[in-house]
């Protein structure tokens, strides 16, 4: 996340600490953005924007309670409807996908 984006998103998340020592929400955010951005699992979000179930669970609980919404239009409103658009597929396939099945013979060009 940029300097300009968090400048823009902070006044605008919740700021009552629950329980302990809270971990600062632009590294748990930038956590989220991560996973969101790779599309791997939350247990694989890297140690230091903090413990994968810290990034769950403040997005969880942000996304029930609307908090999602206030910042993502911000950000939006804040470029001056300058629009970009990124979009990507990617397939997993087992390490075995491509072999074939057993039984089938393989011709070979003699």
């Amino acid at each position: 996340m940029t300097d300009f984006e968090w400048v823009v998103i902070e006044p605008l998340l919740p700021n009552k600490p629950r329980g302990g020592p809270r971990v600062d929400d632009r590294r748990v955010i930038n956590g989220i953005l991560w996973r969101f951005r790779t599309g791997s699992p939350w247990a694989d979000i890297p140690e230091r924007y903090s413990p994968h179930t810290t990034c769950y669970n403040r997005f969880v609980r942000w996304r029930r309670a609307g908090v999602w919404d206030r910042p993502l239009a911000a950000v939006s409103q804040a470029f001056d409807g300058e629009l970009v658009l990124i979009d990507s597929t990617s397939i997993r396939v087992h390490q075995h996908g491509a072999t074939p099945k057993r039984g089938t013979q393989i011709a070979a060009w003699e």
